[in-house]
């Protein structure tokens, strides 16, 4: 029986598109990516992601293009993009920022037009959809994580259109994978646990301070450490996972270890309940766009097209930094914070700099990511704070439904 066949079918059958099963979602877009991109390949790719997914793309060889964003969603603006960029990029990939769909209808459109590949990260956005389609089916793969919606804290899938190229990644991911453990296995299966106890006896404030005295934390800033001379020296092996590891495996050492059945097991006792945790997150989300400090396009969307299940909630707010370490006293510790864009964060030398960096710069630093599961005791810390709404700058200010995609048929399959 292949690997995590369990898992697959479900998330097949929930998607309508072949998938496979991957320890993490890193792994399952570094498999894209290599099965698709030669090496040198330009990728067009938001500031506004997680500094893993940066690795992950240099990690197959690939030079990462920053886009210019939406200041309203950090997500690509494809009007934004120069002709020149688009011109001499030869992929895309989506970020689908905590589940905030990307404008996926247009980029789709231009992808083909350039006959090019369009990849989706869709870890944030698993039961989001856009014109009644799932994000995930619009590009050629899409890569999704169960460590975000189902708290499993492990697991992944990567979708592709048809059994062959399935067959042929699956391949190319048991070469890929190492030898798991039983006492990997116990910590994977345990850490949720641990964590909901955290959460249900109250005590995130003494363990997080204990933990930040300790220097337990594996990132002391937003982003963790760069090394550039190191990273330098890697791109001479690129292609290659094992090289750039060191960056890849951060917040999760074991992105790409063979998970067992107790694992499995598992993840699909949480998966059977997604669609219950889907719904509570939209309701968290409805409550959390009603408020000052959801952003416009927030609001229009909940408005017009009800709450998507948002893994976050992206509020936007003034002097963020100081509030975040005020919320750890409210029993809160908001992560995902990707902050500075990545053209800032890794320079000239390994990404290429968006043309225009200031709505990224802007989003990135007022963003205040909020589990919607919490929406009730968000709303009341924020309140006891006196937290004051953050509104972009005049010059940025555009119709957020500018930005939408608007419902249309879905694409034709790609060739």
């Amino acid at each position: 029986m292949p690997y995590g066949s369990r898992l697959t079918a479900e998330m097949t059958r929930r998607l309508g598109r072949e998938c496979l099963y991957v320890p993490s979602a890193r792994l399952a877009l570094y498999l894209a990516l290599r099965r698709w991109c030669r090496p040198g390949v330009r990728v067009l790719m938001s500031p506004v992601n997680d500094d893993v997914i940066l690795f992950v793309v240099l990690a197959a060889g690939l030079r990462p293009v920053q886009a210019p964003v939406s200041v309203w969603d950090g997500n690509i603006d494809p009007a934004a993009v120069p002709e020149s960029t688009w011109r001499n990029v030869e992929a895309v990939l989506t970020t689908n920022l905590y589940g905030v769909p990307d404008r996926v209808v247009q980029l789709r459109r231009r992808c083909d037009q350039l006959g090019i590949p369009l990849f989706e990260d869709a870890a944030h956005a698993i039961g989001t959809r856009v014109a009644g389609q799932p994000i995930g089916t619009f590009g050629k793969a899409a890569a999704f994580s169960l460590s975000k919606h189902v708290a499993g804290m492990a697991g992944g899938f990567l979708a592709v259109e048809d059994t062959g190229t399935r067959r042929e990644l699956e391949r190319l991911r048991d070469e890929l994978l190492v030898p798991g453990r039983l006492r990997g296995d116990l910590a994977t299966t345990l850490r949720p646990l641990a964590r909901s106890a955290v959460l249900g006896l109250r005590l995130v404030r003494p363990v997080w301070r204990t933990m930040q005295r300790l220097g337990l934390l594996e990132r002391d800033t937003f982003r963790m450490e760069l090394h550039p001379r190191r990273l330098a020296d890697c791109a001479r092996r690129a292609p290659s996972l094992p090289a750039y590891e060191p960056w890849v495996r951060v917040d999760l050492h074991g992105f790409r270890e063979r998970h067992g059945s107790l694992v499995r097991g598992q993840l699909k006792l949480r998966m059977d309940r997604l669609d219950g945790a889907l719904a509570r997150r939209s309701v968290g989300v409805s409550l959390l766009a009603s408020t000052a400090w959801a952003g416009g396009a927030l609001r229009e969307r909940t408005a017009e097209d009800g709450p998507l299940p948002l893994f976050r909630v992206p509020l936007l707010v003034q002097d963020r930094d100081a509030l975040l370490d005020r919320l750890v006293d409210h029993g809160m510790v908001c992560g995902y914070v990707y902050d500075p864009p990545l053209d800032d964060y890794a320079g000239a030398e390994f990404v290429e700099p968006s043309p225009d960096p200031s709505a990224a710069r802007w989003f990135a630093s007022h963003t205040l990511p909020v589990d919607p599961l919490l929406a009730h005791k968000v709303v009341r810390a924020l309140t006891k704070e006196r937290v004051r709404p953050a509104s972009p700058e005049a010059r940025h200010l555009r119709d957020p439904r500018r930005d939408r995609d608007v419902p249309q048929a879905p694409p034709a399959p790609c060739c």
